[in-house]
């Protein structure tokens, strides 16, 4: 069989009451007599009294100001008021449970009962309300007599009740709360357009803030590729060097015979040629005639691309010839 009540308690409190009692806490925030906001928006109200003319604002008195809101101060002997302690419990629901208690204690008709309570004080258990209760028609005709108003809602009736200034519902006070309520409307609208410009200058700077992330990013990919790219043409380069590298370690050790025999042919000149010419490596072979083959052996040595020159058998001149013949050995390189 299912339980016909849920279990709405959390760490032993009734989750059930939370929308009342934060509806309780925003009325006592903006309209409880003691409000911050209260006494900075609430008008104030002109207070007429046997005693004389005082100012009140938010329910406490304040410099003579051009007030826009009249009142007037019942006498004693037209108010029925009580000092009730009540459970913190019946907080969110207040204006219910006072309700019910000027039903039950009010001696006056319902039509002729008017009432106002102001919660004057507390503890961690109770609550104190301070709770009046007038007769309509004996409140009309003391401001009839007394001040030559007609009109229930020309003026505010306020009464003293434990102490403090309480304001009886049903009168001129409807005007004044009512222009409260909008002025309360009135700065809530402004400040919910500065949370909403808050937030636009929030969300602009974090959208400037994202694209300038992404001209970030993309600027270093950007630099990543153009690394990447340099990377391998770095390398590309390296294995180039190294390619030449071994190109000439190779035609320094394997010269070109076509180039060395050229040179030869070109340094020996018109006096001299050449019978034979070899080349293993870098030593090359030479054998000719020339007419003065030292001088010719000189030349050669002089020469910056070969190391060393010697004769590889002595000159010699053959019988009946004009020139000389010669045998050399050329190493290339230059001289040590």
């Amino acid at each position: 069989m299912f339980e016909s009540e849920q279990n709405w308690e959390l760490f032993g409190y009734d989750m059930r009451n939370v929308g009342r009692h934060f509806s309780a806490a925003w009325r006592d925030f903006l309209w409880a007599y003691d409000s911050p906001v209260r006494h900075r928006l609430d008008e104030a109200v002109r207070l007429q009294s046997a005693d004389g003319v005082s100012f009140y604002q938010a329910g406490d008195v304040c410099d003579d100001v051009s007030a826009q809101c009249s009142a007037v101060l019942l006498p004693d002997d037209l108010v029925l008021d009580r000092l009730l302690r009540m459970p913190l419990a019946v907080e969110s629901e207040l204006p219910s449970v006072i309700a019910l208690e000027v039903n039950a204690n009010s001696p006056f008709s319902a039509d002729d009962t008017a009432y106002g309570w102001r919660v004057v004080g507390r503890d961690e258990q109770n609550l104190q309300v301070a709770l009046a209760i007038v007769s309509r028609s004996a409140a009309m005709t003391y401001v009839a007599q007394q001040y030559g108003s007609h009109d229930p809602h020309a003026q505010e009736l306020w009464v003293n009740s434990n102490g403090v200034k309480v304001v009886i519902e049903g009168f001129g006070e409807g005007k004044r709360l009512e222009r409260y309520r909008r002025r309360l409307l009135r700065v809530s609208g402004l400040l919910g357009g500065a949370a909403m410009v808050f937030l636009l200058a929030i969300a602009i700077s974090a959208g400037l803030k994202n694209i300038e992330l992404g001209a970030v990013q993309e600027i270093a990919q950007t630099t990543q590729r153009d690394t990447a790219n340099a990377s391998q043409m770095r390398a590309a380069l390296g294995q180039a060097n190294e390619a030449i590298a071994v190109i000439n370690e190779l035609q320094i050790a394997h010269p070109s015979a076509h180039l060395e025999l050229a040179r030869l042919t070109a340094l020996v000149g018109d006096d001299a040629y050449i019978e034979r010419f070899s080349m293993n490596g870098t030593i090359i072979d030479l054998r000719g005639r020339a007419v003065d083959a030292s001088s010719l052996m000189q030349l050669l040595t002089e020469q910056g691309v070969y190391r060393s020159v010697s004769a590889a058998s002595p000159i010699r001149r053959a019988p009946g010839q004009e020139k000389e013949q010669f045998h050399l050995k050329i190493s290339m390189g230059e001289p040590g």
